[in-house]
């Protein structure tokens, strides 16, 4: 096994090297002289940069779009003289692509990569590549930016993307990674999701259910009793299943359980007791009791016996059937309940009590980085601040004035009836238009910061305004589930996820695994045969948690929660 895995590495690192070097950024036409000098600009528009080629590589997979509309690409070059290049690698693991391409040491102009916090293992990644003087330090160019700037201004940026991310202490002031996807405002949301189970509303109003009041794992399964009882059937008149599989495909996730979850911040199984003492879900019963709980669905048939397994394809051919009465996780705005005949169930309690909204101040989603071998890496700072402006921002999220859309008399875009209609009947056609209104977001790899899309373009989403009915379902489910009430009650916080210091933990590696360990066993533990055997897969799981340094860890952690500058999320 050992030489497997080290022979598959030396592959990727040789693919990497070969891809790497096709698209690399250190050739004539990747240079330039910056034309910084307003001589040189003479009879140049305001949004002019320099006449030069940027290329970029994103380890996103098949989250990027490598082909670009010439005519939106035309425009950019008018407007700023850069040809822009992407290609896209990670299709099958972002992560193993991102170590390989560091290893590889041979990078374009700029690179894109993964980063929700700075707790995920790219930024370890990124670490010891600024350690090792990989990668530019731009916390100088954002200086003189128009929107990058706002990055230093006092409260702007959330805490963790501010010290745990950019501007870490050991950085001394330095940033090598520019954190992207931060909201203007905190607590700013795009569209109002209810994410977590849904049931059918006819099997609902059959049992004279109201699914709001579903507030326990207990009454749940009450439910799924009646269920059962009721002999209900699916579009091709077999039985359903009382309760699916997560839509996405088979996962564990604790909406469905959430009164039995020792959850923590976004599932990560660390959070305060009573006292205030930081434990991990191993260190308590809810483990146990929720494998109990969930042996008991299986054992009785409640649910599907792939409800962990299934793959997404199946799952959703199952929820389009109406096979399953509740599933187990989807949201308002999926394609597979545009008549809303699913309505959502719960929100069911959490272990301190009664449901309560949790927000995060502002979180970050991506990120990208300035290898040393570029030249002139202020251009790819200010090609970055040109498409997180909203003249940028109109450019990659609505395409071009008078093809795509039109300005109304308050100055916002107004997209034209046949790209819409293109987009309903055509996806894949509309995509090649080339903007992120239509699927191709080329430009928030560089420029999705500083997120309002409401207060620039006059509608949350793309299409809104001309589309209203779009959204009537999401709209009319998240009234039905008290969405405004429950947001205006929520918490909003700011500070660290509990894994987000697991890179400077002696034994971090080895806790992440152990960790992820125990999330395997729990689903282990569900299929077990009985209890004794359940608890001797959490036991053991929890022993590799000791072993792993677990103890230590949680004593980093009430350290860090100690500075203001590094607090907890819990």
């Amino acid at each position: 096994m050992i030489k497997k895995s080290y022979s598959n590495l030396l592959l990727l690192l040789l693919v990497f090297g070969m891809v790497l070097t096709a698209c690399g950024g250190n050739d004539a036409q990747s240079s330039s002289n910056s034309d910084t000098d307003s001589a040189k600009k003479a009879g140049k528009p305001a949004t002019w940069i320099a006449d030069r080629t940027i290329k970029g590589l994103i380890f996103m997979g098949s989250d990027v779009t490598e082909e670009m509309n010439p005519d939106i690409m035309k425009k950019l070059k008018e407007m700023t003289g850069i040809d822009l290049q992407l290609q896209a690698v990670g299709f099958d693991d972002s992560t193993k692509a991102l170590a390989a391409g560091l290893a590889s040491g041979d990078l374009p102009d700029f690179i894109g990569y993964y980063l929700n916090d700075s707790g995920r293992p790219e930024m370890g990644l990124i670490n010891k590549a600024a350690s090792e003087d990989m990668f530019y330090d731009v916390a100088p160019m954002l200086k003189n930016t128009k929107v990058y700037s706002k990055y230093l201004e006092d409260n702007y940026l959330p805490i963790d993307t501010k010290y745990g991310v950019m501007f870490r202490p050991e950085y001394n002031g330095a940033a090598y990674s520019v954190h992207i996807n931060i909201p203007r405002e905190g607590g700013y949301g795009v569209r109002k999701y209810i994410s977590g189970p849904y049931i059918r509303k006819d099997i609902a109003d059959a049992l004279g259910v109201d699914p709001r009041k579903i507030t326990t794992s207990e009454q749940l399964y009450e439910l799924a009793e009646k269920i059962k009882a009721g002999g209900f059937k699916d579009k091709n008149g077999k039985a359903v299943f009382p309760i699916g599989p997560v839509l996405w495909g088979g996962s564990d996730r604790q909406g469905l359980y959430n009164d039995l979850v020792w959850t923590g911040f976004n599932g990560e199984g660390f959070k305060r007791d009573a006292s205030g003492k930081i434990l991990h879900e191993s260190q308590t019963d809810y483990g146990l009791k929720r494998v109990e709980f969930v042996q008991k669905l299986l054992k009785e048939g409640l649910m599907h016996p792939e409800y962990y397994t299934m793959e997404e394809t199946r799952v959703k051919e199952g929820v389009l059937n109406d096979s399953f009465a509740i599933v187990g996780e989807m949201h308002n705005y999926v394609d597979e309940d545009k008549d809303g005949r699913y309505v959502p169930l719960g929100p069911l309690n959490s272990v301190d009590g009664p449901y309560q909204m949790d927000l995060t101040y502002k979180s970050g989603y991506g990120a990208w980085s300035i290898p040393k071998s570029t030249k002139n890496p202020e251009d790819i700072v200010k090609l970055a601040d040109f498409l997180a402006t909203r003249e940028g921002k109109l450019l990659w999220n609505y395409g071009l004035e008078g093809r795509d859309y039109d300005l109304n008399s308050q100055g916002n875009p107004v997209p034209k009836k046949q790209v819409l209609d293109l987009l309903q009947k055509d996806p894949v056609s509309a995509k090649k238009l080339g903007f992120s209104g239509v699927g191709n977001g080329w430009g928030w790899f560089l420029g999705g910061i500083d997120v309002n899309d409401l207060k620039d373009f006059g509608e949350a989403t793309y299409g809104a305004n001309e589309t209203p009915d779009q959204d009537k379902v999401p709209l009319e489910l998240a009234k039905y589930w008290g969405y405004d009430e429950k947001r205006s009650q929520a918490k909003v916080k700011d500070g660290y996820s509990a894994l987000a210091f697991l890179g400077e933990f002696s034994k971090g590696n080895q806790l992440s695994m152990a960790l992820d360990k125990y999330k395997e066993s729990v689903v282990r533990a569900y299929y077990a045969k009985d209890m004794t055997e359940a608890k001797t897969i959490l036991d053991a799981a929890a022993k590799q948690l000791q072993i792993a340094g677990l103890d230590d860890y949680i004593k980093l952690l009430e350290e860090k929660s100690k500075d203001p500058k590094t607090q907890l999320l819990f």
